[in-house]
């Protein structure tokens, strides 16, 4: 299972089990400690995962931060966890306090669902009071899991992240301005466009008048962007039109309601079921998936024309589509899950035609 896998996994049982966790120490057990296990780090040992830091600061002695990562002996990132309930403020937190004393770069306080990693890019040596990224774990994008990724034990790169780091803040600070903007547009922003377009003085009362018009035409332009690259998707092909659909919903730009698509637990098992079969030839990070209106479809290297198979999950009768050399679908009928094992012939079959035309 790669790294996305495992993170959509975790996600899935974070939902299933906060209703039944009732402590700070059970969301570490349940929550944090499997999170920090998946980024490659080995939470039963405590030269690499230290639990109860001690970093004493000034004339307090012996207070404890709740976890320090360590790579190749030395502490990297400083994990404060609290309970799923409560909320994150870095002011009332010790790794607001003990960052400065310490030889760790990053900082991370989490509650098992959302995640804030903090560094020092306003002033050295001074935990920033904003992070620089932070992601929801149930609702994760597959952007946010990649930038996580680069906290992972294999790819961690001090100066690489911090280098990201600045740029990934001021990104997603600038967005949230955005979105509040276009939501409930300010007098200072109303106005930036009501002077550029009205032709004489602007009063109050024309400010009045612009802030509704600059809402609206930023929702105008936001649906026009959407309704061109479906036009463009759909012109092409048709297919290629639910797939584009499907990818608008799951990147959250199509509003919550007006997507049909909805990504099964069965779907997910036949993808990994397909994924176990392909990676006796395949890295396992080349297999992704788009969910389409009617099917589910398996790719290669994130490439809708390197279909690799179809699950058709959404009726009575399910079947999988596996593809032949000139990418032409057969549907073949299955009554279970298992069944999908009985064609790891014609799956890597279909894996060996993209192999040869790499190397041709």
């Amino acid at each position: 299972m790669d790294f996305q896998d495992q993170i959509k996994q975790l996600a899935t049982r974070v939902d299933k089990v906060l209703p039944q966790i009732h402590t700070e120490e059970a969301t570490k057990n349940a929550l944090i400690m499997p999170f920090i296990q998946i980024l490659g780090y080995d939470v039963f040992d405590p030269m690499e995962v230290c639990p109860e830091f001690t970093a004493d600061l000034g004339i307090k002695k012996g207070e404890k931060v709740d976890y320090a990562i360590f790579l190749n002996e030395k502490p990297i990132i400083l994990v404060e966890c609290k309970h799923h309930i409560e909320k994150l403020d870095p002011h009332n937190s010790q790794l607001f306090r003990y960052f400065h004393v310490s030889d760790a770069k990053f900082g991370l306080l989490t509650n098992g669902k959302l995640y804030r990693f903090y560094t020092d890019i306003n002033e050295p040596n001074k935990m920033d009071e904003k992070p620089f990224f932070e992601f929801d774990i149930t609702q994760a994008k597959e952007a946010e899991i990649e930038e996580l990724k680069k906290f992972h034990k294999s790819y961690f790169d001090i100066d690489s992240i911090s280098n990201a780091a600045s740029e990934l803040k001021y990104l997603n600070e600038v967005k949230t301005l955005l979105f509040k903007e276009l939501n409930n547009p300010s007098e200072d922003f109303t106005r930036y466009f009501a002077k550029q377009a009205y032709p004489s003085i602007v009063t109050s009362k024309i400010l009045e008048q612009f802030n509704p018009i600059t809402k609206r035409a930023f929702n105008q332009i936001v649906n026009d962007l959407i309704n061109e690259r479906l036009k463009t998707a759909l012109n092409k092909n048709e297919t290629e039109g639910e797939e584009a659909i499907g990818e608008l919903a799951k990147s959250n730009i199509l509003p919550k309601g007006e997507s049909e698509i909805v990504t099964t637990e069965e779907e997910k098992e036949g993808f990994l079921i397909v994924k176990s079969i392909l990676r006796q030839k395949l890295s396992t990070d080349r297999i992704t998936y788009r969910d389409a209106k009617t099917y589910f479809a398996i790719i290669l290297d994130d490439n809708n024309r390197k279909p690799l198979a179809r699950l058709w999950f959404n009726s009575k009768n399910k079947h999988i589509g596996l593809f032949d050399q000139d990418k032409n679908e057969s549907k073949h009928p299955i009554e279970k899950l298992d069944d999908i094992y009985n064609f790891s012939d014609q799956l890597l079959t279909t894996v060996d035609y993209y192999l040869e035309k790499s190397t041709s």
